[in-house]
């Protein structure tokens, strides 16, 4: 159950890079709203997992969570390049994040 809390919380940082984009230097109410509370439960439940997961690992799936989904919402929702190089390289993203995942432990 903590890998499912961690996961979350990397989607949940997606969330609130994604909403970085559409804060306006905080003068956004809504989307600072959403900021604030993607921020704030993206890294609750980082804490969370971090309690039965080595923080290492647990901070390295995470970020790669959030960099790999805000790199996948760039390409399809705001056009940025979605190149065979930066697919490869979100590739090899997942397969450090499976790497750790595999080698963590108990």
């Amino acid at each position: 159950m903590v890998w499912f809390w961690l996961i979350l919380g990397g989607c949940f940082e997606v969330g609130f890079t994604t909403c970085l984009r559409f804060v306006d230097g905080f003068r956004n109410i809504p989307w600072t709203i959403a900021f604030l509370v993607s921020v704030t439960l993206s890294m609750g439940l980082l804490e969370l997992a971090s309690r039965s997961i080595a923080m290492g690992t647990a901070y390295a799936v995470w970020g790669g969570i959030g960099a790999i989904g805000t790199v996948v919402v760039g390409m399809i929702w705001f056009g940025e390049p979605s190149t065979p190089i930066r697919i490869v390289l979100i590739f090899a993203i997942v397969a450090c994040i499976a790497g750790l995942k595999l080698t963590a432990g108990h």
